[in-house]
């Protein structure tokens, strides 16, 4: 029986991505080899509770969800989560996977929608970016970057365009870091210069604060 390591399991308004302001399920997988300077969830990396798959696809269930967001740490670290996932998109959710870019996507069911994490040089772990994921996104896919300063800002835009980013997925998604960059600056560089971006703010913190469970 398969069993996977989760962290916690809720369901509130999703906080950023394409689906932003929906209700949606959470499953929170623990563990996540890198160590991004921003991490706002860095209570996942360890502990957690052993559940069997059932009792994950059951405590879904109990919500009666339409979306499902599968997130870390980093769940393509735990080898069940692609089983995970193509169980969710067979019970008939409309599934997203949170991942950070740097573990293979190729087996993720082409149902899901994986949002992408390319990590910029302030993160701490760009040298992690595993670029080969980059041509097997679908048009259902995200890229999402973290924005902590001008340097990242720049940085990204040009691997935008140098990937073809905005032709890839169906968003290319601005978030600043959450302590670092003002959410205004922000705006204002991506208007200057009419990025091929939506900006987007972590809504769950502007509703409820940094905690977890949210």
């Amino acid at each position: 029986m398969t069993t996977l390591r989760i962290t916690e399991i809720f369901y509130s308004l999703q906080g950023e991505a394409r689906t932003v302001g929906l209700p949606t399920a959470f499953v929170r997988l623990t563990g996540c080899p890198l160590r991004c300077n921003y991490c706002d969830t860095a209570y996942a990396f360890t502990g957690g509770e052993i559940l069997a798959m059932q009792a994950v696809l059951d405590k879904v269930a109990s919500y009666k969800p339409r979306f499902v967001t599968v997130t870390g740490g980093e769940p393509l670290a735990q080898p069940g989560c692609i089983e995970l996932l193509t169980l969710l998109c067979n019970a008939g959710y409309q599934v997203s996977l949170e991942t950070s870019g740097a573990i293979d996507i190729s087996q993720v069911d082409p149902r899901v929608s994986v949002v992408l994490d390319i990590k910029t040089p302030a993160s701490g772990e760009v040298s992690r970016n595993l670029y080969e994921n980059i041509p097997l996104l679908k048009p259902i896919d995200q890229v999402k970057f973290v924005i902590c300063d001008r340097q990242d800002y720049d940085w990204a835009a040009f691997k935008i365009s140098e990937y073809k980013l905005n032709q890839r997925a169906s968003e290319v998604l601005f978030s600043g870091s959450h302590e670092e960059l003002s959410a205004a600056t922000l705006a204002d560089w991506i208007i200057e210069d009419n990025l091929p971006v939506r900006m987007q703010v972590q809504l769950h913190k502007y509703l409820w604060g940094d905690q977890q469970g949210v």
